[in-house]
Formats: structure tokens, sequence, C-alpha cells
């Protein structure tokens, strides 16, 4: 693995779950300061540099982070409660979700849960749920009728990287295409 891309994986494990595992806290918006961040990166045998780090945010197509300000966060997908401060959208009709086959008879049984992270994550494009869902294996593709969600009320946010998020998505508005 490219050692950006662990860099990244690091970072994202440090920046949405686990931030206590080298020493940072991070403010109630999920940012924490670059030089404290790197500081404790290197103090845990991680050594980043600054240019390292802006290369990984820059260089990722994912877009896991932010940075703003002297600060970085991860973008979404967070299991630490972290309010992302994110203001409620209207979603585009259809949204996706990529899956494995073993998953949807939970899925249809339950609809689909946002598990240990904050919020259910979905796609705006076919192609990036396909990317998403063959991490586990042979993708399948689900649509959610984003709109109707959205008419009986549920609340979307699209975060900084172009994910789609929301609480919970009950099986009535998830389909097979």
């Amino acid at each position: 693995m490219p050692d950006l891309t662990r860099t990244s994986k690091h970072l994202s494990y440090v920046l949405r779950h686990r931030p206590e595992s080298i020493g940072v806290v991070l403010d109630g918006a999920g940012w924490v300061d670059i030089d404290v961040l790197l500081e404790a990166l290197r103090e845990h045998g991680r050594t980043v540099t600054r240019a390292e780090l802006d290369r990984v945010v820059a260089g990722t197509d994912k877009r896991r982070f932010e940075v703003s300000g002297g600060r970085i966060r991860a973008a979404q997908g967070h299991s630490v409660d972290v309010d992302l401060e994110l203001t409620p959208v209207r979603p585009p009709t259809v949204l996706y979700h990529g899956t494995v086959a073993r998953f949807v008879a939970a899925i249809r049984a339950n609809g689909l849960r946002p598990g240990k992270r904050r919020h259910v994550h979905l796609s705006a494009d076919t192609a990036t749920a396909a990317t998403v869902g063959a991490r586990r294996g042979e993708p399948v593709i689900l649509s959610i009728d984003a709109a109707g969600m959205h008419s009986d009320g549920y609340e979307f946010y699209l975060a900084a990287n172009g994910v789609w998020l929301t609480d919970h998505v009950p099986p009535r508005w998830i389909t097979e295409p």
C-alpha cells in the first residue's frame, strides 16, 4: 500500500473514530489544529510532514478531509460524537447505496442504518455506489427514493466531499434496480 494511502487511512481512523489513540481531542465540530495533530502523530511513531499531509488532503479522490484556518477534520464517516454543522438540503430524486449480496436481506428487513457511524452514506451516482460496494465483494446497488423520503420529512445533508448523509433509510424507500 503506498505511503500516502496508508497515511490517509490512518488519519481517517484517528479523525473519525479514535482521536484518543494518539492523544488528540477534536473540538465539537471534529476539528483539530494541524500542528497538534502532526506532533501527536510523531509522538506515536508516525511522522507525517505538513507537505505529506497536504498531499494526502489534495491527493485522494475521496476528499476525506477538510482543512480550514490551520485545522483539519474528517469530512464525514465519524463514529465519535461530532457535529459537522451541516445544513439540511433537498436531495436528488434518487440516491444510491453500494453493498454486497450478503447484507441485502437485512437491509430489506431493517433498512439502512448507520451502524457505528453517525449517518448512512449515500451516493449521487451508481458508479460511486458500485465502488463503495466493491470494497467487500461483488457490489449490489440499491436505489433510494430520496425525494419521497424528503417529502415525508427525512433530512439529508451533503458532506463537503459529496457524500450524501441521512440518519436512517427505512426499507420502504429502497429498491434494487
